[in-house]
């Protein structure tokens, strides 16, 4: 079968988009470290042909890369543009000789234009494409794994120098980044929530970020569990950001970390919002005080 590789990079060269592709990073609940990066299509008619993506973290970085597919008519993405011509050997027959080759990953070389700095920092660049026959991939599935050193918060960006997400009709995709930007990774096991009302914590997914052991003042309003500036604000801007972003919006549509900006852990009024005006009150009560709120979250 005589495979023809160059249709794959003209389909980087896009024009507007009408699907939307939904990326989403999903963490290991057992706290291992281990991202799962996914992608979901909006549209059964089109597929997405082509990703590139870059995957950072804020502390820390990103020590592996494992769970993808590799070579063509696999029924995944497992053409990496980057890295094809370094590593793969296509015969004058139109066969490639082989797809073992133990380099040959999603990884762009961080000397590869706009590419982040790759294994072992604090961002890297992947590019997966697919080339089939038979086996198309399908409109929902799992891109690959990334293993982080430490605790973090782990965001995925489309690369726009390499090419973003592109479709199958050599269109440009729309991308929701939403469950992909700062999504708490905890190394370790969860403690168990000791909070008050247990049952809300169960209702809403059992989120990382409001078990006092990983951020112990989530119920002061501190929704990133990180500190701002020289005197150490926990409860500042970025806060306030992921507040309104969640702003009067029932649990359905919250996305990536807005369920943190709930520091009651209470749903308000008839419609549920998990995020409304005790939150904010909370968050005022200790906005911008230097070395504040102490740490004693339930």
């Amino acid at each position: 079968m005589r495979k023809v590789f160059f249709p794959l990079i003209v389909l980087m060269l896009v024009s507007p988009a009408w699907a939307t592709i939904k990326i989403i990073a999903e963490s290991d609940p057992e706290g291992s470290g281990i991202v799962a990066i996914k992608y979901d299509s909006t549209s059964e008619a089109q597929l997405a042909r082509a990703f590139a993506l870059d995957i950072t973290v804020d502390t820390g970085v990103i020590e592996s890369i494992d769970g993808y597919d590799g070579g063509d008519d696999n029924g995944g993405y497992g053409i990496f543009p980057a890295n094809f011509s370094r590593y793969i050997t296509v015969l004058d027959t139109g066969e490639v000789e082989s797809w073992d080759e133990s380099q040959y990953s999603p990884v762009a070389d961080a000397n590869d234009p706009g590419a982040l700095g790759g294994l072992g920092t604090s961002g890297i660049t992947i590019e997966m494409g697919s080339l089939y026959d038979t086996q198309a991939p399908s409109t929902s599935g799992t891109l690959c794994t990334v293993t982080v050193s430490e605790s973090c918060l782990l965001t995925v960006t489309t690369n726009a120098t390499r090419g973003n997400v592109v479709l199958e009709d050599a269109t440009e995709a729309e991308v929701n980044l939403d469950d992909a930007t700062d999504v708490p990774i905890t190394i370790g096991a969860v403690t168990a929530y000791t909070g008050p009302h247990p049952e809300q914590w169960e209702s809403v997914g059992k989120p990382d970020c409001w078990v006092s052991s990983i951020n112990p003042r989530q119920c002061h309003g501190d929704a990133d569990g990180t500190s701002q500036g020289k005197q150490n604000f926990w409860v500042s801007t970025n806060d306030l950001d992921i507040l309104i972003a969640a702003w009067n919006k029932p649990l359905a549509s919250l996305s990536g970390n807005q369920i943190c900006a709930d520091f009651d852990h209470m749903p308000q009024g008839k419609q549920e919002f998990r995020v409304s005006t005790n939150d904010l009150d909370t968050l005022i009560a200790n906005w911008n005080k230097a070395d504040s709120p102490a740490p004693d979250c339930q």
